[in-house]
């Protein structure tokens, strides 16, 4: 009877009741909710943000300087939420979150926004990279894709809503005498604070403290050693790659890479990064994955509302509904995917075939121009959401998947952690390349246009000059042949005219055009990685519950009692001098 009752106790602690898991995903959901939605939010509203604060060529440092704190304080929360538990975490993270987003809300300045949105990023960090380990503690890797719908619908949702809400704050001159664009930071605090009162009364999953050193060497050495490097990676273009200065932050990123690495080995398993985890093949191939696929993601996705706002001429509402196309595509093959996996067990062949269709797309996108159809375009946006929506989760699941139970949050967190390195990468390279080529391009395009009528005519026309819209251009162009022209505040471009901004967006497009090539090519390097994944089959436990049985396994077996000193003679009962003999007599 005892026996049975211990063996049934910890399968009632690890299993949770279909209820119970959707209680526990309410509170996941708002704060995942949060993050996604600030992302799309912020990524239709940038235009207008940095044309008021007056540093569109600077939009990089705001969305550089989010992703680089979000980077690099990912492993940090795994490693923390192993330790000492998911939801105190997961409550900071919200916490921080909505401090800077209250920050965002008031700055004067696209370097004060870098920073505000740096404070911002401290908390995203922990938002995707514990939602996703708490859903891998209560939910089979198997059963996982099951609901995978809840995460279609929080990431669709704020897909949808994020655009069409950016675009419309932003194109609001004052909402209750706030600019309108501030209230793209500030709805986040009403979320936060519903998202902060649901997981205090819902998030209640078992923990076991585990006490261990904590590795802030490590966390200090990878910002010393990431920082200067994505700093070059926005910079450079300023600066010139083999500058004084960009040479120092080479250098400087160097060396702590090197040092992140002796301090992991140093520290063992108490690493933020266990090196242990680069042994097992599927860790370390899906990393790679990650890192590659962020790249092209992110890249892709900051520079489509760009093209869609300016050299389309879209506002920011109509760009946020223009991307429909993505997001529909997201969410159809994220629900497709998770459901033949979780009848069929097999997931290596959603990213393949997801990183096939992105290389596609990517490269289909490098041909669009300014005066590229509309519905051409959307197709193109259809076929990259399709492939997102392959590639998002499985390669998550097949790192958490791979990994030991103990181990969940430090896997997870560094499968987001390679992630958004290579989104931060890709945004600061890609809108780095944007701009370091948009001069030539706009240069080019002018001396051609140079030799049209319709553009002598427009030079010649006496309104031409008396439109304040076309100043920037006539400045521009006597400045350098319109190389020179500065496109800070590129809102002049709505009401110039048409014949003599044409040539400004179509520098746009060719510029636009090589980036969407360089993401295609890099994105291969991604397809090979998944390719050399192996396909390890799914567990058919909870992480919780893979966590009890291994500790069980790993449990010292119960000590045999001392031989009785006092042997009862036969037939007799148990000698009153010894207890342990008794007891075992009475049973």
């Amino acid at each position: 009877m005892s026996e049975s009752s211990a063996a049934a106790a910890p399968q009632a602690a690890g299993r949770l009741t279909h209820r119970q898991i959707l209680t526990i995903f309410a509170g996941l959901m708002i704060g995942m909710f949060l993050a996604a939605l600030d992302q799309t939010i912020v990524a239709t509203s940038i235009r207008t943000i940095a044309d008021d604060l007056g540093g569109l060529s600077l939009q990089a440092w705001a969305t550089t300087g989010y992703l680089i704190t979000a980077t690099i304080s990912t492993p940090l929360y795994g490693k923390l939420s192993d330790l000492y538990g998911r939801k105190p975490l997961f409550l900071t993270a919200i916490s921080i979150f909505v401090v800077g987003s209250v920050a965002c809300a008031f700055v004067g300045s696209m370097y004060e926004l870098a920073a505000a949105r740096a404070l911002q990023g401290l908390g995203a960090g922990g938002l995707f990279s514990l939602a996703l380990t708490i859903i891998a503690d209560i939910v089979s890797a198997r059963e996982r894709s099951k609901y995978q719908g809840y995460f279609v619908a929080v990431f669709g949702t704020s897909s949808v809503l994020g655009p069409v809400l950016g675009g419309f704050l932003a194109g609001q001159d004052q909402i209750l005498g706030v600019t309108g664009w501030r209230w793209v930071f500030l709805i986040n605090v009403p979320l936060g604070i519903i998202a902060l009162a649901v997981v205090v009364k819902v998030l209640n999953i078992p923990h076991t403290r585990r006490d261990h050193r904590i590795d802030w060497p490590g966390a200090l050495a990878i910002t010393v050693g990431l920082v200067p490097l994505l700093i070059v990676a926005e910079q450079g273009r300023v600066w010139g790659w083999g500058s004084p200065a960009a040479l120092a932050c080479y250098a400087i990123g160097a060396l702590g890479i090197a040092a992140f690495v002796w301090a992991e080995r140093r520290i063992g398993d108490d690493a933020l990064i266990p090196l242990r985890m680069f042994r097992n093949g599927v860790f370390s191939w899906g990393s790679i994955a990650a890192l590659v696929a962020g790249m092209g993601m992110f890249g892709i996705i900051a520079l489509l509302p760009l093209y869609l706002q300016i050299v389309k001429g879209s506002t920011p509402t109509e760009a946020g509904l223009q991307t429909l196309p993505l997001m529909l595509g997201i969410m159809s093959m994220s629900v497709l995917s998770g459901q033949l996996i979780s009848r069929t067990g097999r997931y290596k062949v959603w990213p393949i075939i997801g990183l096939s269709l992105m290389i596609v797309g990517a490269v289909v996108l490098s041909f669009i121009g300014v005066d590229t159809p509309y519905w051409q375009v959307a197709l193109i946006m259809l076929l990259l959401g399709w492939g997102l929506g392959a590639n998002m989760q499985p390669i998550t699941l097949a790192v958490q998947n791979a990994m030991s139970p103990r181990d969940m949050g430090v896997a997870t967190a560094s499968s987001t952690f390679f992630r958004q390195m290579g989104g931060t990468l890709g945004t600061a390279v890609f809108l780095s390349v944007l701009f370091s080529s948009l001069g030539g391009h706009i240069a080019e395009d002018f001396r051609e246009a140079a030799t049209n009528p319709r553009f002598q005519a427009a030079l010649a026309d006496p309104a031409t000059a008396a439109n304040p819209a076309n100043a920037p251009i006539l400045a521009g162009l006597q400045d350098g042949g319109g190389g020179g022209l500065s496109l800070d505040d590129s809102s002049f471009l709505a009401d110039a005219d048409p014949v003599l901004a044409r040539p400004i967006l179509e520098g746009f497009a060719d510029s636009m055009s090589a980036v969407f090539l360089t993401a295609g090519g890099i994105l291969v390097l991604g397809l090979i990685a998944v390719s050399m994944m192996k396909e390890v089959p799914l567990r058919t436990q909870s992480g919780v519950e893979a966590r009890d049985a291994e500790a069980a396994a790993a449990a010292p077996p119960a000590p045999a009692p001392p031989p009785c000193p006092h042997p009862p003679p036969p037939g007799s009962g148990p000698p009153r001098c010894c207890p342990h003999r008794a007891a075992s007599w009475l049973s």
